[in-house]
């Protein structure tokens, strides 16, 4: 049995290599973790050499390569029945939550780029990104509400979970507002033994990368960098 290889990058900044991390470890399903950290510039070129969008994550099972956070989860799934919830009418809620949370939310990842060190007080809060809190906050409350929580398909944690991960760090970051019962699941996100692992790995990450570090001082000011305790 060949073991599966995890191709990341830095765990402060990259929130598409958070989700299929967390789904693994979460679930305890044996990986090797392969970290690269992001190039000055550009990161194609490091990043070809695993991933063939020259882009994170990307697990390697043996010769196969998959490339895609949804893809990663869905294969993962084929041998691991905990990915999605057991039930029917909640594994489908999650499929297209999942999906939602994939291809959408376009404001809120410019607006609020990942930056897991760091506390920013937004500039201002624009109605394209108080649409899409509108949404995650409707969304989760759903999820909840529907299926019972306390996560968000269900009592146990599965691959939907892992998706808004990263919702639940920006909303740290930002300090954003939330329902209370939506900011009570993210904390909740925040609080799992594989959420703070990865937490504490990002805080002690040596590398600054100008671009992601650029991105968070333009829409706000930085009220607290975690890194310099």
């Amino acid at each position: 049995m060949t073991t599966l290889r995890l191709f990341i990058a830095n765990k402060n900044y990259s929130s598409w290599s958070l989700r299929p991390w967390l789904l693994l470890s979460q679930l305890q399903i044996p990986f090797e973790e392969r970290l690269v950290a992001f190039s000055e510039g550009s990161s194609w070129s490091a990043f070809r050499g695993f991933s063939p969008t020259g882009k994170v994550p990307c697990l390697h099972d043996g010769e196969r390569v998959i490339w895609d956070s949804m893809a990663i989860a869905e294969y993962v799934a084929e041998s691991d029945p905990h990915v999605w919830p057991a039930d029917a009418d909640a594994r489908a809620w999650a499929r297209c939550a999942s999906a939602e949370m994939h291809a959408g939310f376009g404001m809120l990842r410019a607006r609020c780029p990942m930056n897991v060190a760091l506390r920013v007080r937004l500039a201002a809060i624009e109605p394209a990104l108080a649409q899409d809190l509108r949404r995650i906050d409707e969304l989760w409350l759903d999820g909840l509400t529907r299926f019972g929580g306390p996560f968000l398909a269900g009592p146990a944690f599965s691959a939907v979970d892992a998706f808004f991960a990263p919702v639940a760090f920006r909303i740290q970051t930002y300090g954003l507002s939330l329902s209370a019962a939506a900011l009570a699941y993210a904390d909740l996100l925040r609080q799992l033994p594989a959420a703070r692992r990865w937490e504490r790995a990002a805080l002690e990450e040596p590398w600054r990368d100008a671009a992601h570090e650029a991105e968070v001082r333009a829409t706000g000011a930085v009220l607290q960098d975690l890194r310099d305790r």
